[in-house]
This record gives structure tokens, sequence and C-alpha cells, in this order.
């Protein structure tokens, strides 16, 4: 955040923001639609560079586009002459991305609401969007949108809130340690939250103990500043970091159970969907599909009730959310193949897979059972042993039916009579699929992989 080169330029961008709206963006395909929107007021652009790309290229374009400013890096763009009147324009900085960050930073500080931050190997997405829904029956929040947890999305992210909202959600993303931590730099959140800690992106954290150091960063922040960690008391792994940080520090760690929420998850009753029973009295349907989708609630709720919201007015709000993107989907065939689809196919690891996979196989549903599995990305040395302990649990339900996607899981059965069922690609399964030499109709189909195998081509043919 230091060194950015925008000095005393700080407060002058930030009152251009304030004045164009608290608008900012770093796509200049959307700078046309934004001043459209805004009658005719346009965002202050950020030029970013990337291995592949240089922001400054397109700063023209934004600026004739109606961006009210463009911060671009290094230098002016191409064409445009120092002394002119059209340079006004443009705030030159030694680095835009660390420029976007400060000025995140800045507003943060300035409008000193309340900061929930929220991390974990899975859920977290859900899980947001859980507490966004259940804070919103009493206050204005601001959320993340979609997953733009990283460090572009998260200041995105802040310069979102708005001086009228009562307090903000931050998801945070890492795939190394220390990102979290800067992340916190940034977001200076009051309030945190750990979903769980899992096997996801062992390449990056160096296995399960960097997995643990690396989301532990979000309770290192507030136990180093005052602020108040959450975590589920029936969690362990959670536990333990908690009571590592937590005995000293100035910091107040608070634990909750679905149980003393006063919740449980009813199975039977609804099929394929998470169905919520209250200990007064009452059941709640959910639009999720998955009983590991109980402990996000659990969370949300948690949240809800330090913000003084009940548990039926949270539950309602809980079934208000209708997962998208991929995430706990539940789809009936609309063409004619009788087919059900549980849809999960926006990422996996192998703690998110093994959840999947118990939840799909105690459905309790009647029909044929296929699971479309892809491989789990940034697994590095554990690949192969993480790819061949999927294929294991699966040899335990001889009677489900399994097709696998990609080249970790085609290394690992290679040579195997599970060989036959193995594609290299969501485009050979579809090929397969399209010409008849698998046909899948009037089943239970769970589609679960990492994003980039993009299994989700196969949906219009399921």
């Amino acid at each position: 955040m230091s060194n950015t080169g925008l000095g005393k330029n700080l407060s002058e961008l930030y009152e251009l923001y304030c004045e164009n709206g608290g608008q900012v963006t770093t796509d200049s395909r959307t700078v046309a639609a934004q001043a459209a929107s805004h009658d005719g007021v346009g965002p202050v652009f950020f030029a970013l560079k990337g291995e592949n790309f240089d922001g400054n290229d397109y700063a023209v374009q934004a600026i004739a586009d109606g961006a009210a400013a463009a911060v671009v890096q290094g230098r002016l763009p191409r064409g445009v002459e120092a002394e002119s009147e059209e340079a006004a324009r443009y705030i030159v900085v030694k680095d835009t991305l660390a420029a976007l960050q400060e000025l995140a930073a800045h507003h943060r500080e300035t409008l000193g609401l309340p900061v929930i931050a929220l991390t974990g190997s899975n859920g977290k997405t859900t899980t947001k969007e859980l507490t966004a829904r259940i804070l919103r029956t009493k206050y204005r929040v601001a959320c993340t949108e979609g997953n733009l947890n990283n460090h572009i999305g998260v200041p995105l992210t802040l310069l979102s809130i708005r001086e009228d909202d009562d307090a903000a959600i931050v998801e945070m993303g890492a795939n190394h340690r220390g990102e979290i931590a800067a992340l916190c730099a940034l977001a200076k959140p009051d309030i945190g939250l750990i979903t769980n800690v899992g096997r996801a992106h062992l390449e990056g954290f160096g296995g399960p103990e960097g997995v643990r150091l690396g989301k532990g960063e979000l309770y290192d922040y507030l136990a180093a500043h005052g602020g108040t960690a959450f975590y589920s008391a029936d969690d362990p792994v959670l536990a333990g970091m908690v009571s590592e940080r937590f005995g000293k520090s100035e910091g107040t760690a608070l634990g909750y159970t679905a149980a003393d929420l006063g919740i449980s998850a009813v199975s039977g009753t609804e099929g394929d969907r998470l169905v919520l029973a209250l200990s007064g009295g009452g059941e709640t349907a959910t639009g999720m599909t998955g009983g590991y989708n109980l402990s996000n609630v659990a969370a949300a709720m948690a949240v809800g009730r330090y913000f003084g919201i009940g548990a039926a007015e949270a539950l309602a709000a809980v079934a208000s959310y209708v997962p998208d993107n991929n995430r706990s989907q539940v789809a009936v065939s609309a063409r004619g193949t009788g087919n059900t689809l549980y849809m999960d196919a926006y990422n996996a690891n192998p703690s998110s897979m093994a959840a999947a996979l118990d939840n799909f196989l105690a459905l309790p549903v009647a029909g044929e059972r296929v699971a479309i599995l892809g491989d789990m990305r940034e697994l590095g040395d554990f690949a192969a042993a993480e790819h061949r302990a999927v294929v294991g649990r699966l040899a335990a339900w001889p009677g489900i039916r399994c097709y696998l996607v990609g080249p970790e899981f085609g290394a690992v059965v290679s040579g195997t009579e599970n060989e036959r069922r193995a594609y290299p690609s969501a485009e050979a399964l579809a090929e397969a699929l399209k010409s008849g030499e698998i046909v899948i109709r009037d089943a239970h189909v769970l589609v679960k992989g990492s994003r980039g195998i993009a299994l989700e081509k196969l949906y219009p043919l399921l």
C-alpha cells in the first residue's frame, strides 16, 4: 500500500471518487455503461498491469467512454502530451494496484463501520451470502459480489461500501501464506469467521499445516487488534487455532454450535434439499442441497445473533437463498432426460469432494446415481494420493456409476478397470454423451470438479 506514488494525489483522488458516486473499475469495457447509468458521470478507471496485458493501453478509450479519470502506471498513455489539457484526466502512479488498494484502505478507514471478514477452505461464499441475507433483515450491508475475494476483488469490495451502510462483509480467498494477512491489512476487519480448514490449495500452502497457518492469519489479525473471532466449537481444528491465539490477547473468541443456535438438519422430508428444524418447533426448507451446509447456516446465524437477529428471522432469510454459480445447486432436467442434477462444479478440493460424495451417496432418494467428477487442482505433490483416495472412496459404493474427467484422475486409474470411465476433458465426455456412447436418464447426477475442468459444459447434455 505504501510507495504507490499516489502521495498528495490520494486526497484529490478520493474526492473525485466521492464526487462520481463511488464508482471505480478495472475493466475499460464497463466504463460506458457505468457512465450511462449515472447520468453521464463515469467511474475512475484503474489501469492495472498483468503478465499478459497493460491497462495503460486501454486508458485513452476509457476516458473517451466517459471515465472521470484514469489512474495509469509509470507514464501517460501513448499519444497523450504531458502539458496538454487532456493530461489532466490522468493520474500517474508507480503501481496502479497498490494505488487501488491504498484508496480502498483510506475509504474503509474514513467510513469506520464494522467489517466482517470471512475465509475458509470450503463454504466461504455460501456463508457470506447467508450472512448477508440474515443481516439485511435489520441493516444495510455491503457485501463481496460473486467471488471478488483476492488482492483486486477485496479493494473493489471496500470501495463499493456506501456512507449509509451499517456494516460490510468481505470474503477473503488465498492459495499461499501471507495473502490473508495482506487482505486484513487492507480491510482491517473488526469481526472474523473461518468456515473450516481443509485440504485445499495444498501446492501453494505447502501442505495441510500451511493451510492452517495461512487461514489462521485472520485470527492472528483479530487477536492482535482486539477483534472478535467466531468459530465452530464442534471443529477441533478451529478450536485449537483459537486457543493458540486468543488466550492472552485483547481479542474475543466466540464459539457456537448448531445445537446452541437451536437448529438441526432434518433428513428425508424434502429428499435432496436441506431442511432445518428450530428447537422451538417448525421446519424450514432451504434451496441448498447437502447436509454439510448446516455448518454454513450455523456460522451465518451466529453472526446474526451477535447483531441481534433472532433464530426464526434468520432461518426465514436462509430460506430465501437460492444457490447459483455451480455451488450446491439442484436442478431437474427440463429436456426430458428425467435427470436431477446436483451442480457443484465451481471448485473442488479433497475436503469438499469428500463432503459432496458423502452427502450424495446418503441422499434419501430413489433411482440410479451417477457421479461425474473432475480433477482437483492446485494439489502439487499431493495430487496423485488425493485423487487415488477419491477413487477408493467410490469403490466402497459399487452401485454408483462414475465418470472421471481430467489428466489427474486419468493417471491414477490408468491400467485399472476404472480406466474405461475416465475422460481427458469435459469436451471428450460431452462427445460420448452426444454420440450415445453414454446414456444417462432418470438418474440423480452429481457434477463436481475444479473450475478449470469446466464440467458445467455438460449440463445441457444431462
